[in-house]
């Protein structure tokens, strides 16, 4: 991975929609030779996806806590188990006091709530430790 590489995942992750001759203009390339190279980055696995972001309180979605999940015996078999709860938007295995760390979004507390009870039922989970974020000041995408 080169510089241009470098300078057009980062004017994709701004913008993903932009024109193959809009990106070529901002990095010295034809719309084709851009094309080429995005596909190639495709191939490759360093873009795995093309996505919309989506502001989740304007969808209802205001509540985020990141939840350390305890547990007896290990749980890295489980992961169907954890993404099986659709309000769960990242699961992590790590090391710690705690054997996962999950991100979860939902519209109550309420609902965070019900989303600590299907964790405990998943087997080997002994315990959880949810933390809410009261404001985000920012969340920002992998530098290229």
């Amino acid at each position: 991975m080169d510089d241009v590489d470098r300078q057009l995942l980062a004017l994709l992750q701004q913008d993903a929609s932009r024109p193959y001759a809009a990106l070529g203009q901002a990095v010295g390339l034809s719309a084709g030779a851009t094309h080429e190279r995005v596909r190639k980055l495709r191939e490759r696995g360093v873009i795995r996806r093309t996505a919309v972001e989506v502001d989740p309180a304007a969808i209802g979605r205001g509540v985020l806590a990141f939840v350390m999940v305890d547990s007896t015996k290990w749980v890295g078999d489980s992961a169907d188990q954890f993404s099986a709860i659709p309000e769960i938007q990242e699961a992590h295995i790590i090391a710690g006091s705690a054997s996962v760390l999950v991100k979860v979004r939902t519209s109550t507390t309420e609902q965070l709530q019900d989303v600590l009870r299907r964790l405990y039922a998943i087997e080997g989970v002994s315990g959880t430790q949810a933390t809410m974020v009261l404001e985000t000041f920012f969340e920002r995408p992998v530098a290229p």
